[in-house]
């Protein structure tokens, strides 16, 4: 199998780097000084499964016209606002792919690729393997829930590609799943980043020391992730889906839904206090954020938000968090 990772930073180099060590040819595009360490000294990726040095089966470059050769597959791992720039360097690539998957945490992704590379060469995907940039040639993998990545026809069928990229990712060590509701997967993740990421930036982003679940031990931020949870699992539900936490432990909105507001809050503060201590688990929006960075709050929310407005749902607190992220984002680089 070759795989080409358009993207290549702490995400797309931790699953590119996984597949390597699995016996696939991948070829990583990303920023200069990375892909020269990878090639100089290979990639180091340090987390959840201890220390890797992936030394072959490896090509890093870091332009789409230096990747030579025909690829099995493309996976997408840039910021979602920068797929325009992205897919146009790449555009010499469309005849050698023969299919193309977007790793990214918007719903819109999969149009995009089909409109850069036709509709019959996208299968759809989704995961929230973490992958973080520590330095050149070196990433992190902080986090993977029990199913980290499921994959999907569009139109729900089975095919040898869909099964093919499952096993390869299985056989990597990272658990996935094929399924026929993939688009039903991307919104139930878009929900739960959505939460996660509205609630961090604007409940926690002035005292950037504090943990996700020190701010979550809070009473009163447990009372606001629960009302913006609500919120998207109104519109979720609205939208004709049964909320399953596809990405169990880390999701917890299937109990949210079936909780009573109270319950709600009260589980959230005992996990908060039993897990204060824990500094990782940041959403990249919020390191985009402490890094100074644009976020993605441009394709994160207006889907849902969209939504509710065609849909007669009120989300006045999930509107009240878009506009303060959109007014912090003014600010960033």
């Amino acid at each position: 199998m070759r795989v080409v990772v358009l993207g290549a930073g702490g995400l797309g180099s931790v699953v590119g780097g996984y597949l390597a060590d699995a016996g696939a040819e991948v070829t990583l595009i990303g920023r200069p000084a990375h892909m020269t360490a990878i090639r100089r000294d290979g990639l180091r990726i340090t987390g959840r499964r201890g220390d890797m040095h992936v030394t072959s089966g490896l090509t890093a470059v870091s332009s789409p016209d230096e990747a030579g050769g025909e690829f099995d597959y493309l996976i997408l791992a840039v910021k979602a606002k920068d797929s325009e720039r992205a897919l146009g360097e790449a555009s010499g690539l469309r005849g050698s792919v023969a299919t193309a998957l977007s790793l990214q945490n918007t719903v819109e992704k999969d149009q995009r690729l089909a409109d850069w590379l036709g509709a019959d060469r996208v299968l759809g995907a989704s995961t929230i393997e973490g992958g973080t940039l520590v330095g050149p040639g070196a990433v992190n993998n902080h986090v993977s829930p029990t199913v980290t990545a499921y994959f999907g026809e569009r139109d729900g069928s089975t095919t040898p590609r869909l099964t093919a990229l499952t096993e390869a990712f299985n056989a990597a060590g990272m658990s996935a799943k094929a399924v026929d509701c993939i688009e039903q997967v991307q919104w139930e993740k878009l929900a739960q980043i959505g939460v996660a990421a509205s609630w961090s930036v604007t409940a926690l982003g002035a005292i950037p020391e504090s943990s996700f679940f020190e701010g979550m031990a809070v009473p009163e931020g447990a009372e606001y992730f629960v009302t913006l949870a609500k919120e998207f699992l109104s519109v979720y539900r609205a939208k004709g889906y049964e909320p399953q936490s596809f990405y169990a432990p880390i999701s917890r909105l299937k109990e949210i839904d079936a909780m009573s507001f109270e319950e709600a809050v009260t589980m959230l503060i005992g996990e908060g206090k039993a897990l204060a201590r824990t500094k990782v688990g940041r959403p990249s929006m919020y390191e985009d954020l402490l890094r100074r960075q644009k976020t993605e709050v441009d394709y994160m929310f207006p889907p849902y938000i969209a939504a509710a407005k065609e849909l007669g749902i009120d989300v006045p607190t999930l509107r009240t968090a878009y506009l303060i992220i959109k007014t912090i984002d003014h600010f960033l680089a």
